[in-house]
């Protein structure tokens, strides 16, 4: 009797320790059978592969008031989302400024940035401002610019190129190797080898 009782009583003296010593070896397998949570991966950078193409495609732009801005066409299009620029082969452009002027444009190849509001147009690049009248009934003629290179801002109404470009302003010719147009303050600046022709005009 005394035996089971010493058994017993060594059983309970010992029993917290058996506890622990199980809680460990519970926890330190638990510790190696978890797997490891690799570190976050840090996002990469957008790469410039087109992201999504469009072929033989019309996209339009509007403002607040519902009219039409800006209308684009062309064979095929390219997205890059590194930039957001969108490159359009054969491109053709119709541009209406907020009093309803219109601007249109072609070239081989151009790129338009997410608003349209900007426009590189690289080979055999035309751009057309037709004839209006402006707020103090002055009549101001057609202008078409072209040349290999044209860079157009239609908020701005400002075109610019470092490449030889003509101008051509109702009869008159103008010519130069590099250009600055600004069609809100009706200035103009060509630099390099500066040509122009200027027709008489008639009553």
């Amino acid at each position: 009797m005394n035996l089971v009782r010493d058994l017993w009583d060594r059983f309970l003296l010992y029993l917290p320790l058996t506890v622990m010593a199980v809680l460990a070896l519970g926890t330190y397998w638990l510790v190696r059978s978890t797997p490891v949570i690799s570190a976050a991966v840090a996002p990469s950078a957008p790469s410039h592969d087109p992201d999504y193409f469009m072929r033989d495609f019309l996209l339009r732009t509007f403002d607040a008031a519902g009219r039409m801005r800006t209308e684009i066409r062309g064979d095929e299009a390219r997205h890059y989302p590194d930039t957001h620029w969108l490159e359009v082969d054969q491109i053709q452009v119709r541009s209406f400024d907020e009093r309803g002027r219109l601007t249109t444009a072609v070239a081989k190849r151009g790129l338009t940035n997410e608003d349209s509001t900007e426009f590189q147009l690289l080979g055999g690049a035309v751009v057309v401002r037709e004839q209006f009248t402006d707020p103090a009934a002055r009549v101001l003629p057609r202008m078409e610019f072209r040349g290999e290179f044209l860079h157009a801002f239609t908020t701005s109404e400002k075109i610019r190129s470092h490449k030889p470009v003509e101008l051509f302003r109702g009869n008159d010719r103008f010519s130069g190797d590099a250009m600055e147009f600004d069609n809100v303050e009706q200035r103009l600046e060509l630099t390099g080898r500066v040509k122009g022709t200027l027709m008489p005009t008639t009553n």
